[in-house]
């Protein structure tokens, strides 16, 4: 007989710990192109990189191992909704990009992204267990 309860809670276990890590791993690896994505940020206009790049570094990796290790899981996924709508503001502006041959790899990353932050605000929901 299925036990609907553990299949849940084994879902719920795994696709927090793949959103986790998507943003622990992203969250690291800035740190080894730190001047590169400085660079990128200042071209997109983003306000304050000296603060808001470290800033982002940092909530990133903390509260990706947050949701790995199921700590804080609606205070994590409210934090990282908000950052993710700010990076596809920001960074995956393919509005501006009309003629652009990356425009339609920014609206791909755009649309991905909100998919995310909408399993973001879903995961937001979800007392700690």
């Amino acid at each position: 007989m299925l036990n609907i309860k553990k299949i849940d809670d084994a879902s719920f276990l795994i696709g927090r710990t793949i959103l986790g890590l998507y943003f622990f791993i992203f969250g690291f690896a800035k740190l080894f192109t730190y001047h590169d994505i400085s660079a990128l940020m200042l071209l997109k206009g983003v306000p304050l990189v000296t603060i808001t790049l470290p800033m982002t570094i940092i909530i990133q990796t903390v509260f990706g191992l947050f949701l790995v290790f199921g700590k804080n899981l609606r205070i994590s996924g409210l934090i990282l909704f908000v950052l993710t709508f700010l990076i596809n503001y920001y960074i995956h502006n393919f509005w501006d990009l009309s003629g652009d041959p990356s425009q339609a790899h920014e609206m791909q990353n755009f649309v991905k992204n909100t998919a995310i932050a909408g399993g973001l605000l879903i995961l937001a929901t979800k007392e700690n267990n």
